[in-house]
């Protein structure tokens, strides 16, 4: 019964909110997020806890503050994908203005194959359909499996219709699927700040451990593809922002292991320096560091 509720919800969200004229969808997203952050529920704690560690000498009312403008724009988030099926293909073309977009170009255009990996930051669909309307490429993603099932099922369809290639994170197919789109050129576009196989690698990331995923950097080593941080973030006009960082490079010595963790953190300090810069768009509601994460275990 919860998960067929769960699901009749996001379909009501989807169905009611695109159809609305885009200051009311605004302005009832905002409203939505001000009330949940005023409960100052278990989500709205994580995230401020979150964020203490990004901007480690805010005062109690500097999180409280920066905690809001993060529920706000992770609603502005959700408003946005419930509504993206229905823009013009011109509206998501220019819906996205990314900084140092060079970097991606001189990628694509070297053949190699291209890994864009992302934090949750900003909202990657709509990036994601930038890349399919602006530049007219299409990619392939992977998705975490929801519950419930016919939930995760809505999402596949969105981000389909926005002219995406989604995988299951589970099954063990995906990386070999991936590794095949990249070795004929392909464009490959993941989120990768948390590590959802509890076997990712360790990193450094703003002066705590934890854990982010492999993937992104075997696949540039064992398929040659470039590897290219992307962080995403809004300010007050309706055109979200981004950029595009330089090219991480697979190290010249080392066995595959070292190789993979040096890249690793190197991704990991390339979201850094952008949630840094816009520490309210980045989306981080559960726990991420290990220092968190075995405070949970009995």
């Amino acid at each position: 019964m919860k998960d067929r509720l769960t699901d009749a919800l996001y379909g009501l969200g989807w169905a009611a909110v695109k159809k609305l004229p885009e200051p009311a969808a605004t302005r009832l997203g905002r409203s939505i997020a001000d009330q949940v952050w005023k409960r100052r529920g278990k989500s709205v704690l994580r995230l401020e806890s979150n964020l203490a560690r990004v901007v480690p000498d805010a005062s109690a009312a500097r999180l409280a503050e920066l905690s809001r403008a993060g529920m706000r724009s992770y609603m502005r988030y959700w408003m946005e994908s419930f509504r993206l099926p229905s823009w013009s293909r011109d509206r998501m073309a220019n819906g996205f203005v990314p900084e140092d977009v060079h970097h991606l170009a001189d990628a694509l255009a070297s053949g190699r194959g291209v890994v864009v990996a992302l934090p949750h930051m900003g909202n990657y669909d709509l990036a994601g359909a930038w890349v399919t309307s602006k530049l007219d490429i299409p990619f392939t993603t992977v998705a975490e499996r929801l519950k419930p099932e016919t939930l995760y099922d809505r999402f596949v369809a969105y981000r389909e219709s926005l002219g995406m290639e989604v995988l299951p994170h589970t099954g063990g197919s995906a990386f070999g699927t991936l590794a095949r789109r990249l070795r004929t050129g392909g464009l490959v576009c993941l989120v990768a700040d948390r590590d959802l196989s509890a076997s990712g690698v360790e990193v450094t990331f703003f002066g705590e451990t934890t854990r982010m995923p492999a993937g992104p950097a075997m696949l540039a080593q064992q398929t040659g593809a470039v590897l290219l941080p992307v962080t995403l973030w809004y300010d007050d006009s309706p055109i979200m922002k981004g950029r595009v960082h330089p090219p991480i490079e697979v190290p010249g010595t080392g066995d595959r292991a070292s190789r993979t963790s040096s890249m690793t953190q190197a991704l990991a300090d390339a979201f850094a320096t952008g949630i840094a810069d816009h520490p309210e768009d980045w989306h981080m509601l559960q726990r991420l560091w290990l220092a968190d994460l075995e405070e949970r275990r009995p």
